[in-house]
């Protein structure tokens, strides 16, 4: 008897594993060779003109970063993008989602508007924003305009930085703020109706049920605001030129690391900056879970 169960439990266990390996040859090739391949990297000098070679280098790779000076003011520009970013467009998405979760008059019309920031090219908004920004630009316009003076903004590192910030929080915003509203209405009506039977005012209700609920979504929009913003690149690099200017204001993790892999021929220096940052995000999520233990209900 135990023969036949044993033969069958295999036989279920190979058609699961039969079903799932496309799957698992995509991710084998395509996302756990990659990994597997970057850390061997970074333990190594990469020769990539004429014939390819590997040097063994330990952790030279590691013991260089706290010599390298780009290195620290790219970490110092992307934690301060972080830090400003990740809570600003959580706490504008919440605001835009409570907003359109009121039965107003066409607010279908304005999630739709609202949220077509998200679905336009990263590339489109940057040249958007640049030629806002630009010293002949509509901001300077509008300024002179009502008889303020000008402003060199792409030029400036102190305003630099903060130009890509506003940029993404206006673009970001949006695609958070339609999960917030899809969590907003699970939220059962019943308890508004008790807390408003309570005495409960609108900032009491939105105080102690609303954000309580949702404590699992926000976890899940930080931690996303944070891989993003610690993976930001493109924005960077157009606004720079791929320079990380002016004066390495828009310098960010990602940026450098393409400077050093693609610029440079540094391949291997650059998978030990990589693996470097995987382990700050990793770490800033586990923190993340931490803080947010009430994710882990329900």
């Amino acid at each position: 008897m135990a023969k036949p169960h044993h033969k069958s439990k295999l036989r279920d266990l190979m058609a699961g594993y039969s079903f799932m390996s496309p799957a698992i040859v995509i991710l084998g090739c395509f996302l756990l060779l990659p990994i597997a391949y970057s850390i061997f990297l970074s333990f190594h000098r990469v020769n990539l003109l004429g014939t390819v070679s590997y040097k063994f280098t330990g952790t030279a790779n590691f013991e260089r970063m706290l010599d390298d000076p780009r290195l620290w003011i790219a970490l110092r520009n992307t934690f301060k993008y972080a830090l400003i970013v990740v809570p600003s467009q959580t706490l504008l998405a919440i605001v835009l989602a409570s907003i359109l979760n009121m039965k107003l008059r066409y607010r279908n019309f304005f999630r739709v508007a609202f949220y077509l920031p998200t679905v336009t090219s990263s590339a489109v908004l940057v040249l958007i924003f640049m030629w806002i920004y630009n010293s002949n630009g509509l901001l300077n316009f509008m300024l002179e305009a009502v008889g303020l003076p000008t402003y060199n903004w792409l030029g400036d590192p102190s305003v630099a930085l903060l130009g890509i910030m506003i940029m993404n929080i206006w673009s970001t915003a949006p695609l958070f703020m339609v999960i917030y509203l899809a969590a907003l209405q699970d939220i059962p009506e019943t308890l508004y109706e008790a807390a408003e039977i309570d005495g409960a005012s609108g900032w009491q209700k939105f105080w102690r049920i609303t954000l309580p609920q949702l404590k699992p979504v926000t976890f899940y929009v930080i931690v996303m605001g944070i891989i993003g913003t610690f993976q930001l690149f493109d924005q960077s690099y157009i606004f720079s030129a791929g320079s990380g200017g002016p004066n390495n204001a828009t310098l960010t993790m990602v940026l450098l690391i393409y400077q050093y892999a693609f610029k440079s021929l540094d391949m291997g220096y650059a998978s030990a900056l990589a693996f470097l940052l995987a382990v700050v995000i990793m770490l800033i999520t586990v923190v993340q879970r931490l803080i947010f233990k009430e994710e882990r209900l329900n």
